[in-house]
């Protein structure tokens, strides 16, 4: 057997049983050997554009922070640690004699921010950007530092239109995307005896596999109630949004928690305004007590998005990765935020005893009344297990990063950035569809990161349903996936392993070249005539 008919083989008989990112990887095999084109892999969501100018600001700063560390002591290729005193002013005559380097102007900007708007001591707020830049120190306090925190904090409500709350303050941990923060909140809920095995959370799908995976783990061992976005047109197109119906399971008061992708990955849909208020309205009414765990990190690319936490601040937990919207997947910069209200420490406080003292005896070596340390500092201290509390944190120049794009975000009234970007997704979106002969449906709710292809939906729709029942009893989802790999380089990842109808398709429209959109649907054009083309000619037989 040849080695192209064995890679063949092996993803023939894996798919459906891995995850779509582990077949992934295979096809991106079977599609490089074919000569005849470059890859084009639109299975992952890693952006091909970054925001250079707070970058700028951010190296340009570090330089001055070096000279700092060398002002204190200078020894060969050995320096000090910065100082605070004076060090705001030594900051100001560093950025006039720099005034024509990149990033000087933001620089300049992201100071004043800090000293006009927040308020906050000048030496103060550039020493704890040199030290924490330098990383000389260990992150402190360990959540997340003082300043970075309330910048980043700014960022949060106004990127995911979180009202102000009088006396009921956001609290941020700085974690290492938003992947690990969700696995944080996860071991969490475990290690507090929040969540006990065999209990019960619902997943709103399709959804990003890892989500799926998770509660199946002996660890976790999580029964899982699925909230299907099976929403569908007058005219058989899917809307990607959660039917009333769907909504009503979170009535069930046993369903403990509720995760959510929002906008949605796969489809990368938000949830509509009507859906936010009927869980409103469930929780108030059926369910007081459910946890919400929402990821938001597509959240810019919505016009006026609104994150869960504006209409459930006490049932929800927010997840935000800055990787899409920056282009800083590498960076690994994400933040956990609840607001110091909230349902997590209310269920701690009336736990059973036993379940109190487990917690208690967990935790009593970082505290004389371990009871009263809230569920995010406990996030805090599982992440290092428990013993390793001092060492906790995300490290401190990713946390400096993490402050330099939360300002150049907040200082850009004009939303130049986001336009730009959001610009990029919708205009890659349109030449897909485009080069598929497709109208593409305006929906305000779409961030258009990603979208969800559905091949019996397009057969159905854009031909009869005849030739739809022909397709799927004639033909299998992975016979497209492995015909755009092996015959034209394409590499996209099958919807079943988001939970998501199987004959459909989801394409990454933010990691390509514009052109490559167009190339990507000529090809799927390309196998679906060929099978329209079978079907006509067999029913002339």
């Amino acid at each position: 057997m040849s080695k192209h008919n064995f890679q063949r083989d092996e993803i023939e008989r894996i798919y459906g049983k891995v995850s779509p990112f582990e077949l992934k990887d295979k096809l991106i095999g079977l599609a490089r050997e074919n000569e005849a084109h470059s890859l084009l892999d639109a299975g992952r969501g890693n952006p091909n554009w970054t925001a250079a100018t707070p970058r700028e600001a951010f190296f340009l700063f570090g330089m001055f922070a070096v000279e700092e560390t060398r002002r204190v002591w200078a020894d060969k290729d050995l320096a000090g640690m910065p100082k605070r005193e004076g060090i705001a002013e030594r900051l100001k005559f560093y950025l006039e004699k720099h005034a024509s380097m990149p990033g000087a102007e933001l620089l300049n900007k992201i100071v004043a921010y800090g000293i006009t708007l927040k308020g906050f001591e000048p030496d103060e707020w550039v020493y704890e950007l040199a030290d924490g830049i330098i990383g000389d120190n260990y992150p402190l306090p360990s959540r997340m530092l003082r300043h970075v925190e309330a910048v980043v904090r700014d960022y949060l409500e106004q990127e995911l239109s979180l009202p102000e709350r009088s006396g009921d303050k956001l609290s941020l941990f700085a974690v290492e995307g938003a992947t690990a923060g969700m696995c944080y909140i996860f071991d969490s809920l475990i290690a507090n005896n929040i969540f006990d095995k065999g209990d019960k959370i619902a997943l709103m799908a399709p959804i990003f596999t890892p989500y799926l995976e998770i509660p199946h783990l002996p660890r976790y061992n999580l029964q899982v109630v699925e909230v299907l976005a099976d929403e569908m047109t007058v005219d058989g197109i899917h809307t990607w949004q959660y039917p009333p119906e769907e909504m009503k399971k979170l009535c069930d008061p046993s369903i403990k928690a509720l995760f959510i992708v929002n906008p949605s990955n796969p489809a990368s849909v938000a949830m509509k305004p009507e859906t936010v208020r009927q869980l409103r309205e469930i929780v108030e009414t059926h369910n007081r007590d459910l946890m919400i765990i929402s990821d938001d990190v597509y959240s810019t690319f919505v016009d006026g998005f609104q994150s869960l936490m504006a209409e459930l601040p006490y049932n929800a937990i927010g997840v935000y990765s800055f990787s899409k919207y920056f282009g800083v997947t590498g960076w690994r910069l994400g933040t956990i935020a609840l607001y110091e209200n909230n349902v997590f420490d209310k269920l701690l406080r009336n736990q059973a005893e036993d379940k109190t003292l487990r917690a208690r005896k967990r935790y009593e070596g970082l505290s004389i009344e371990p009871d009263s340390i809230p569920f995010i500092e406990r996030i805090v201290a599982d992440s290092r297990q428990v013993a390793l509390n001092h060492t906790a944190g995300l490290s401190t120049p990713q946390q400096v990063q993490m402050a330099f794009f939360s300002l150049f975000a907040l200082l850009d009234k004009e939303d130049r950035y986001k336009n730009l970007t959001k610009d990029i997704c919708r205009r890659r979106k349109k030449l897909l569809f485009d080069s598929l002969g497709l109208k593409l449906r305006q929906d305000q709710h779409d961030a258009a990161y990603y979208t969800q292809f559905d091949l019996l939906e397009w057969a159905a729709h854009y031909y009869n349903k005849e030739f739809a029942h022909y397709l799927q009893a004639n033909h299998k989802p992975v016979d497209i996936l492995l015909r755009l790999a092996e015959e034209f380089s394409v590499v996209l990842l099958g919807g079943n392993g988001f939970h998501a109808s199987e004959w459909s398709i989801r394409i990454s429209l933010a990691n390509l070249t514009d052109e490559a959109y167009s190339h990507i649907g000529d090809a799927i054009g390309k196998i679906l005539k060929e099978f329209v083309a079978k079907w006509e000619e067999e029913k002339r037989r």
